[in-house]
């Protein structure tokens, strides 16, 4: 699953010369807890979420230091501060250059990045521009699709992939560790990570090699070990 299966394609921005006071209206009207703010270009330019409201001047919920600790920090640091909490604008609080994704980008990857920067929406571009939307409410309609996919499946594809993994589990060139294999109505799906390009073949050799096998699609990644530099299946591969 990839992110274009999951993100919500009706982008919902707000400019970065509207006020903040517009931005809010917007997230609450339309249930929402983030913003992207795209340009007069068309240009996604930074986010702003409710966690840029948070400390405001107006409810009094400003940071306060000791005088002592404001001259550590530096001035230019506070100078940042108080643009935030007094801006009024949103290129005043927003976030700028924020963290994208693009449209093939895989659902794990997607999931990694939002645990590593903390944040819970991704924008999904398409040469420079926002396509989509990705937050961690997608994530649960998504989780349910799977399930019902899971248990729609029939039991001759869960034999299937039973005799696969089984294949796979008496070989001992296999990264079994690294190997996911998904069955559905007799095609088989090889995903995950290999450490020679030639276990490629070889893993849709077993697979063709099953009873009840249709088609084999190969999404596997191989790591090349000395660089640690990712290559998908060739580009000129078809199913078998």
């Amino acid at each position: 699953m990839k992110a274009a299966d999951i993100m919500t394609p009706k982008v919902l921005s707000v400019g970065p010369d509207a006020s903040i006071l517009e931005a809010m209206q917007l997230m609450l009207q339309n249930h929402v807890s983030g913003l992207p703010v795209i340009d007069q270009q068309g240009s996604l330019v930074g986010i702003v979420t409710e966690g840029d409201f948070l400390r405001r001047v107006e409810t009094g919920t400003k940071k306060k230091r000791p005088k002592w600790l404001e001259i550590l920090i530096g001035p230019g640091r506070l100078a940042d501060e108080y643009v935030h909490t007094h801006g009024r604008r949103v290129s005043d609080v927003m976030t700028p250059e924020p963290y994208t994704i693009v449209e093939d980008t895989p659902l794990e990857d997607v999931v990694a990045s939002m645990e590593r920067h903390r944040i819970k929406r991704v924008p999904v571009v398409r040469e420079g521009r926002v396509v989509g939307v990705v937050s961690r409410a997608d994530l649960l309609p998504a989780l349910a699709r799977v399930v019902r996919m899971q248990s729609a499946t029939s039991r001759a594809d869960v034999d299937v992939r039973q005799h696969i993994l089984a294949a796979l589990a008496g070989e001992t060139w296999v990264p079994k560790s690294f190997i996911d294999v998904e069955v559905r109505d007799g095609v088989v799906e090889l995903r995950g990570r290999i450490l020679d390009e030639r276990e490629r073949q070889a893993l849709r050799v077993v697979a063709e090699n099953t009873p009840g096998v249709k088609a084999v699609k190969d999404h596997l990644l191989w790591v090349e070990p000395l660089t640690g530099m990712t290559f998908g299946p060739p580009a000129d591969a078809s199913p078998a």
